[in-house]
């Protein structure tokens, strides 16, 4: 009855619109009052759940992201992705693609990257010809390689729902590899759907505009490189690069672009603040809505149900990967990821899958979640950057959503796409 009450609140409140984090909250609170115990215990396990050190990184991260977003490193990238591959057919739909990984490599944000990107890409491909339901679903699709190419927050939440017994580090070197194959995959789609439909290219710039261009987003690329080199080298915690990556942030758009005035750092930090609390909120009521599940062993009777399936683990990892693709459709990836690491990750762990493999497994999935109806944040931000109606875009979304769940399970099947890089540095 406990768990009947906790879901059928938590959905209730979801349905009528309730914010994530409220749902998580009161239905935590409601079932341990039915419980007859005391509601403060859940209010003590919400100031558990973000007194960590380790989030201390996500504020940082996330003022990083917004600085470099106000401070022109989007448009100088767009600039280098554009002399790089716009010669190619379809060329803005691969510069809007390869924009992407090099932007979600600074950002770590789905959203940030179709807000950034897409109000300056969408309405370019319109007009050079592409048609508008493609512009926003190369767009947004593209968004979420930034949850995988390192710095991503989401990584850092799951090193923490995992108990702190997975490296934040290792978790961002595993997310470069499969980054670029799922990169390569949407690359891949949009080459033969402009092919199909004869999109246009772009003039080749020559190599000096080329030489330039990179000349131009270096500052803003150096951040990845301080970032990842950092952490690999053991010079800094993943916290402390984050520190570091808002100075080199600062230092960039002001001495060295110039294009960050006092009222977009005012709208920055506001930004910032606005993302910061509401993924602390979140985090807190999915710790108190976590410890409700565990308290009626919701994780034991999971793990004896499909314990059934330990001996075929193809199985089980197609069944996890369809539950999550299902929950990523109508939750936010925060509270999943705080939710679902404590519940899965044991029976994982049972059949031989690396914590840090199943973390990039997880944090795709979610994101996949991102841009599929009916709670998709990035598809709703692209359709409305778009001006386009949710239903048209997801009506031509099906390519995208086909490489995507291709890579999906690439990344699933052969451990070594998420490993390789982590134990080659380890070595």
């Amino acid at each position: 009855m406990e768990l009947v009450l906790l879901f059928g609140l938590f959905f209730g409140l979801l349905v009528i619109g309730i914010p994530v984090a409220f749902c998580l909250g009161f239905s935590a609170v409601a079932t341990l009052l039915f419980m007859d115990i005391s509601p403060v215990i859940a209010f003590q396990r919400m100031i558990s759940g973000i007194n960590v050190f380790a989030l201390l990184a996500l504020p940082f991260f996330i003022f990083a992201g917004e600085l470099m977003t106000r401070g022109g490193i989007a448009d100088r990238l767009l600039k280098l992705a554009g002399a790089a591959v716009g010669h190619i057919r379809g060329g803005l739909g691969i510069v809007n693609v390869s924009s992407s990984m090099a932007f979600g490599g600074i950002s770590g944000s789905a959203v940030a990257d179709v807000s950034a990107l897409g109000s300056t890409l969408i309405p370019m491909m319109e007009k050079r010809g592409f048609h508008r339901d493609f512009s926003v679903n190369v767009t947004t699709s593209s968004a979420i390689l930034g949850l995988l190419i390192p710095p991503s927050h989401n990584m850092i939440i799951y090193a923490i729902a995992a108990g702190g017994s997975v490296s934040i580090a290792s978790l961002f070197v595993a997310g470069i590899v499969p980054g670029i194959i799922t990169g390569l995959c949407l690359i891949a789609v949009v080459y033969f759907i402009s092919v199909k439909r004869a999109y246009p290219r772009e003039d080749f710039p020559g190599w000096s505009f080329l030489l330039r261009a990179f000349v131009q987003s270096l500052p803003g690329l150096m951040t990845a490189v301080i970032i990842l080199g950092g952490v690999m080298s053991g010079i800094f915690t993943a916290t402390e690069s984050a520190a570091i990556a808002v100075f080199w942030a600062l230092l960039v758009s002001t001495l060295v672009y110039r294009s960050l005035g006092w009222e977009a750092f005012k709208a920055a930090t506001a930004a910032a603040l606005q993302t910061t609390s509401m993924v602390m909120i979140v985090i807190g009521c999915a710790a108190a809505f976590g410890w409700v599940l565990a308290v009626n062993e919701v994780p034991v009777r999971l793990a004896e149900f499909i314990a059934p399936l330990a001996d075929n683990p193809i199985l089980l990892l197609l069944l996890i990967n369809v539950m999550l693709l299902l929950l990523g459709a109508i939750m936010d990836m925060a509270p999943l990821i705080m939710i679902m690491t404590p519940i899965l990750l044991p029976v994982v762990e049972k059949i031989g899958v690396d914590p840090v493999q199943f973390g990039i497994l997880l944090i795709l999935n979610l994101g996949i979640g991102l841009i599929t109806p009916p709670v998709g944040a990035v598809l709703f931000v692209g359709s409305a950057i778009g001006k386009i109606k949710l239903e048209q875009a997801v009506k031509s979304m099906w390519p995208f959503y086909g490489a995507l769940v291709l890579a999906l399970l690439f990344i699933t099947f052969v451990p070594q796409v998420s490993l390789w890089l982590p134990n080659l540095i380890a070595e």
